[in-house]
């Protein structure tokens, strides 16, 4: 289901957030570290070339998100639908709100009026939340978003060249290292630290998001790009992409396949504050994932770029 986007005038729509510059490139796309699951769809490294193009330095932030539904009065598919996924150490609300559990993954919760104005459930608000990215958002609701602010969400190649920040190859927007400047100790993103799903030690200071400016900038401008919260592409999912791609050589401008129905599933991009290696290894540029376009979750959020 494609949410229907109330008709505002021109005047109204305002994308405020900065922008950082990624330059025109040729860059290899895709893990060659090793470090990807097959199922991912990270190989085989290909050769993209990418034109010139400007892209949110942040994720959208609950402050930007507000702005568009004060213009516009939308609702998200999570308001719509009444309930969200909440991961279970976030959740505010009582046993009445949950309304289930996957068994696969137990540790997330359905719960009822949890969305991205409660992202822990009914008892929860973003008061103070402000600079925090909007999470509860579907594929459905940010392609409305980009939509009011004349805005596209980037293709997975402009995601990768832009969250590699010219650091061709390197498994992190600042090297191939995860801990801190030059090998000291501390924490460069946001990830889970301690024994997954019960235990967050919190060493890099937050339980689930942090505000969109934390740790540094990589060195084209862009903040948090892995950890923190997934972002939505552009681009359908398919596990054979890459080897497609591959087979024509140095590819301009990939947009991914075709969506063939408005349920194709899409790309997310970065992973989030829950990774862990002892399951996901995702906060890498080169990691891959996807979910259906309705979907919504406590750890997924989107930035846009410039249309052209």
């Amino acid at each position: 289901m494609v949410p229907v986007l109330p008709v505002v005038s021109a005047g109204a729509q305002h994308h405020a957030i900065e922008q950082a510059h990624v330059p025109a490139q040729v860059f290899a796309m895709g893990d060659g570290r090793g470090d990807g699951r097959w199922s991912d769809g990270e190989l085989p490294v290909h050769p993209v070339s990418l034109e010139a193009f400007d892209i949110d330095a942040t994720s959208v932030t609950n402050d930007d998100f507000a702005r568009f539904v004060a213009a516009t009065g939308y609702r998200t598919e999570a308001e719509v639908f009444g309930y969200s996924a909440v991961f279970h150490l976030a959740f505010t609300g009582t046993r009445e709100d949950v309304l289930g559990r996957p068994p696969q993954t137990p540790w997330w919760l359905g719960v009822r009026g949890a969305d991205w104005r409660h992202p822990g459930g009914p008892g929860s608000d973003v008061t103070r939340l402000g600079d925090h990215p909007v999470v509860h958002v579907s594929w459905n609701d940010a392609a409305a978003y980009c939509r009011w602010a004349r805005r596209l969400l980037p293709t997975e190649a402009q995601w990768e060249a832009a969250s590699r920040g010219g650091l061709d190859g390197a498994r992190y927007p600042w090297g191939d290292e995860l801990g801190g400047r030059d090998g000291e100790p501390g924490w460069r993103v946001n990830i889970w630290q301690g024994v997954f799903p019960t235990e967050n030690t919190v060493e890099d200071g937050f339980l689930t998001s942090a505000p969109v400016r934390t740790f540094e900038p990589n060195s084209y401008g862009l903040w948090q790009t892995v950890g923190n919260v997934w972002e939505w592409c552009a681009d359908v999912w398919a596990e054979d992409t890459y080897a497609i791609d591959q087979q024509r050589g140095t590819v301009h401008e990939p947009a991914g396949p075709t969506a063939r129905s408005e349920d194709a599933v899409r790309v997310m991009r970065g992973g989030s504050y829950l990774c862990h290696d002892s399951y996901c290894n995702r906060y890498r540029n080169a990691a891959r994932s996807s979910n259906t376009p309705d979907s919504s979750m406590g750890n997924v959020g989107f930035r846009t770029v410039a249309s052209r």
